[in-house]
C-alpha cells in the first residue's frame, strides 16, 4: 500500500483532480478506464496547440495547394517525431522535478545559459508575434475590422484567457482543450464539404513521393519547423509539479498516463494538420490554383469555389488556432524567464512586451503573412537548442531515475533530433539564399 505523503499535488485548487489522480496511481480507485484517465489528460492538450497554429496553416495551405496530397506523408512522419520529443520533454518534468530551462541553467555554463535564455525569448517572442498575427487575422476576415483593431481584441482575449491560471491549471486546460476541439471541428466541417477521395488520402498519407525540388523545400518547412522549441520547454512545465510521486513504480505509472495523454493531444493535432492539407488539395490543387500567398487569400478564395460556410469555417479554426496559441506562447515565455533566470515578471506585463512587435507589425502595414514566414525562421534556428538538451538530460540515469531512456529511445532521439537539425539548417539556407 503506498501511503498518501507519497503522492503530492502542489495546487489546492485543484484537489478534485489531484485526488482523482493519486486514487488512480494507488490502484484504488473505483470508476471505469475512462474516468481513470481523465485526471492525467490537460498538458499535452496545451503543448499541443504549437502544432496548430497559424504557422501551420500556412505551411499546410501551400503544400496542398501546389502539390495536392503528394506531401502529406510528411505530416504523418512529423507527428511521430512530435510524439517522441514531446514524450522526453514530459518525462523530463515528471522525473526530476524540474523544466527544461531550470535542468539548463543548473547543468550548463553560466555565460551558456545566458546565450540560451537571449535564443529562446527571441524564439518566444517571435512564436507570440506568428500567433498573435493569426488571431488578428482571423477576427479581421470573420468580421471586417481593421488589423490594428483585431490586434487589440486578440490582446485583450488572451489576458482573460490567461487569467484562467489563477484559478488552477484545471480551469486553463479545458478551455485550451475546447479551442483545440473548435479548431477539431471546424476541420471536420471543411472536409465533409471538400469531399476528398479517401483512398488518396490514404495513399499519399503512407507513401512518400516527391514532385520535384520545390516539393522537397516545402517538406522540409513542415516537417522541420513542426516541433516547436517553446512547447519543448513548456511541456517539461506542465508535468513538472502536477501530480508529483516520489516511489519509482508510481513514476512509471504516471509517466504512462502522460503517454496516453501525448498520443490522443498529438494524434487530433495530426488530424487537424492532413485535414488543412486535404481541404488545400481538393479546393485549391484541384482547380489549378497552385499558389496561394496568404491566410487572406486561402478565406476569400474558398467562397467562391466552395461556398460561404466553407470560408467562415475557416476564419472561425483560424481565430481559436491563433487565440489559443497567443496564450501559450505567453505561458511558455514565462516559463522560459523563470527558469533560466529564476525571475518571474507578471503575465499581464508580459503579454504586453511580446504583443508589441505584433502592434508595430500591424502599425506600419507590413504583409502579416510574410512575417508569418519569417518568424518560422528564427524558430527553426532555436529549435536544436532545445532538442538536443532534451535528449542529453533524458539519457542520464542521475536526473532521470527509472525513467532514463532505454537505449533504442536515445538512439532514435538524436537521430530525430539529427533529421530536424539537418532540415533546419537547410529551411535556413534555402530561406536567405532566396
Amino acid at each position: 500500500m503506498v501511503k498518501k505523503s507519497e503522492i503530492k499535488g502542489p495546487d489546492v485548487s485543484n484537489k478534485k483532480t489531484i485526488d482523482a489522480a493519486k486514487s488512480v496511481l494507488r490502484g484504488t480507485s473505483k470508476r471505469g478506464k475512462f474516468a481513470n484517465l481523465l485526471p492525467f489528460l490537460g498538458p499535452a492538450f496545451i503543448a499541443s496547440v504549437a502544432y496548430v497554429d497559424p504557422g501551420n496553416f500556412a505551411t499546410n495551405i501551400a503544400g496542398g495547394a501546389q502539390f495536392g496530397l503528394t506531401l502529406l506523408w510528411v505530416i504523418v512522419a512529423s507527428n511521430l517525431m512530435a510524439v517522441l520529443i514531446q514524450s522526453l520533454s514530459a518525462k523530463l518534468g515528471i522525473a526530476s522535478g524540474r523544466n527544461l530551462a531550470e535542468m539548463c541553467r543548473e547543468r550548463f555554463p553560466k555565460w551558456f545559459v545566458m546565450f540560451l535564455w537571449i535564443l529562446m525569448e527571441l524564439v518566444a517572442m517571435a512564436t507570440d508575434l506568428a500567433e498573435f498575427l493569426g488571431a488578428a487575422i482571423g477576427f479581421n476576415l470573420l468580421f471586417g475590422i481593421p488589423l490594428w483593431v483585431a490586434g487589440i481584441l486578440t490582446g485583450i482575449a488572451t489576458f482573460i484567457i490567461l487569467g484562467l491560471e489563477r484559478k488552477g491549471f484545471r480551469h486553463l486546460e479545458a478551455v485550451i482543450t475546447a479551442m483545440v476541439g473548435v479548431v477539431a471541428i471546424s476541420y471536420v466541417v471543411e472536409t465533409i464539404i471538400v469531399k476528398p477521395v479517401w483512398g488518396e488520402v490514404l495513399f499519399h498519407a503512407f507513401v512518400p513521393q516527391f514532385k520535384g525540388s520545390e516539393s522537397i523545400l516545402l517538406a522540409t518547412g513542415i516537417l522541420g519547423a513542426t516541433v516547436m522549441p517553446h512547447a519543448i520547454f513548456l511541456h517539461s512545465a506542465l508535468t513538472q509539479g502536477r501530480i508529483v510521486v516520489k516511489k519509482p513504480t508510481l513514476l512509471k505509472r504516471l509517466f504512462k498516463f502522460e503517454q496516453i495523454d501525448i498520443l490522443i493531444a498529438m494524434g487530433v493535432a495530426s488530424l487537424i494538420n492532413m485535414a488543412m492539407l486535404v481541404m488545400a488539395a481538393t479546393t485549391f490543387h484541384n482547380q489549378g490554383i497552385t499558389s496561394v500567398g496568404s491566410l487572406e487569400v486561402a478565406y476569400k478564395t474558398l467562397e467562391p469555389l466552395m461556398g460561404k460556410a466553407s470560408s467562415a469555417v475557416f476564419g472561425i479554426s483560424l481565430l481559436f488556432s491563433g487565440l489559443s496559441s497567443a496564450s501559450v506562447g505567453t505561458m511558455a515565455g514565462q516559463v522560459i524567464m523563470k527558469g533560466f533566470l529564476h525571475r518571474e515578471i507578471p503575465v499581464w506585463i508580459r503579454r504586453l512586451v511580446t504583443m508589441v512587435p505584433s502592434m508595430i507589425v500591424v502599425a506600419i502595414g507590413l504583409d502579416p503573412s510574410r512575417t508569418l514566414v519569417i518568424s518560422q525562421v528564427l524558430l527553426s534556428f532555436g529549435l536544436p537548442f532545445a532538442i538536443i538538451p532534451l535528449v542529453i538530460f533524458t539519457s542520464q540515469k542521475k536526473i532521470m531515475g527509472v525513467l532514463t531512456n532505454r537505449k533504442i529511445t536515445s538512439i532514435l532521439a538524436y537521430i530525430v533530433a539529427g533529421i530536424i537539425v539537418v532540415l533546419n539548417v537547410f529551411l535556413l539556407y534555402s530561406t536567405f539564399k532566396g
